[in-house]
């Protein structure tokens, strides 16, 4: 004979429940349409942005949460955690993304071994990209960077992560 979890544990399941509801109300709409939801979770989660009341939110939470008690949520979870980045695929996936930043802006020349490795990649916006940076560096001959180069260095960032992304070699 199984024993039923008790109220307590029951309660926390139900907060936990909660808290992945208002994880995934707070997603962009572009995201969200990434999770297979049910209709009636979809419903509810459009429903709760549009409440401005605090108690109506704080409701419907509570009914989101009522509605994910029927579902098998870790596949939700895992999908939560790699768009937060906290999964292991997530974070492995950032390093390379890193580490060719790194490599070229260390050495241009490792443009080639790039559009090699990943042909999908819009070359001519990486050029521009890389150009930018390796100009703005050139010009400041102090050996902070300056703000430009900063701002050229998180585009060309931002640029790879969504180009190295899309190819799914992570």
């Amino acid at each position: 004979m199984t024993e039923e979890p008790s109220k307590s544990a029951r309660k926390r399941e139900a907060l936990r429940l909660q808290d992945v509801g208002r994880a995934l109300t707070q997603l962009k709409a572009q995201d969200l349409a990434t999770f297979d939801l049910p209709p009636s979770l979809n419903l509810a989660i459009e429903e709760h942005n549009r409440i401005k009341s605090r108690e109506g939110s704080r409701r419907q939470l509570q009914y989101i949460g009522r509605l994910m008690r029927k579902l098998d949520t870790e596949a939700i979870e895992r999908q939560l955690q790699h768009l937060r980045g906290e999964s292991n695929s997530a974070r492995h996936a950032l390093h390379i993304v890193e580490q060719w930043r790194d490599r070229l802006l260390e050495d241009p020349q490792n443009l080639t071994q790039l559009l090699r490795e990943h042909p999908h990649v819009d070359r001519q916006k990486l050029r521009q990209l890389l150009k930018r940076v390796t100009s703005a560096d050139s010009a400041t001959a102090n050996e902070l960077p300056s703000p430009a180069q900063k701002k050229a260095a998180r585009a060309l960032f931002r640029f790879l992560r969504e180009q190295l992304e899309t190819s799914d070699t992570f």
